[in-house]
């Protein structure tokens, strides 16, 4: 944990991060094979995740022009509604195979209409499709995930456009996890965020149960 250290956020608090978002034990970190196929149908129906993707993008002020790339696209449900809020182009990264083929699925038109790029890989080795510059990076419920997630941050900073944004979003789904587990969440991101060198940093809170926090901040 180095990196933790490094960018000025202590290993107790990378944990922290790491224990609230994720979503589901086990497959969560990497859905594959046929329970991959299984968690993918529940991560894209769950009507508490398709709320809350629907919330983040309305948070962002998607403009026609706007190039955007999400870390860790899942199902595809944020990829979509970008591109239904008529994002210019909207990118995608995610380590899991069985994930893109069901988000490539759900976005086919988009994809058709070169509308929308999607590619198997990982934070930590993002490809040179993906050098942007991009106006807006997404995260839904992934970056406790990432390996140092400050320094993942640090780079997709120098990936953002001038003036560009990054939204972080976080959904406890630790048992018992409350709205205080959720601020804890919120107060980890702006934390990793400010050590990655990000500014004007605000959260929203969408009042799902436990609470939806997203941390918006500008490169």
């Amino acid at each position: 944990m180095t990196a933790a250290v490094d960018y000025g956020v202590g290993r107790a608090g990378i944990a922290v991060v790491r224990a609230l978002d994720r979503d589901v034990i086990g497959q969560a970190h990497h859905p594959r094979g046929a329970a991959g196929s299984v968690n993918g149908w529940v991560f894209a129906h769950r009507p508490s995740n398709r709320q809350r993707n629907r919330w983040v993008v309305s948070l962002l002020g998607v403009r026609p022009a706007d190039r955007i790339l999400e870390i860790g696209f899942g199902p595809g449900l944020a990829v979509a509604e970008l591109a239904r809020a008529g994002a210019g182009h909207v990118y995608g990264i995610d380590h899991s195979a069985v994930m893109l083929r069901q988000a490539s699925r759900r976005n086919a038109a988009a994809i058709r209409a070169g509308r929308v790029t999607l590619v198997n890989g990982s934070v930590d080795q993002l490809p040179a499709a993906l050098d942007g510059p991009f106006d807006v990076i997404l995260a839904v419920n992934s970056l406790g995930f990432w390996p140092a997630p400050g320094e993942r941050l640090a780079e997709l900073r120098r990936r953002l456009a001038p003036d560009g944004r990054v939204a972080i979003v976080s959904q406890p789904r630790c048992h018992g996890a409350t709205a205080g587990t959720s601020r804890s969440a919120a107060d980890e991101i702006e934390n990793l965020l400010r050590s990655a060198g990000f500014t004007q940093l605000s959260t929203e809170t969408l009042p799902l149960s436990p609470p939806v926090v997203c941390v918006l901040a500008t490169g």
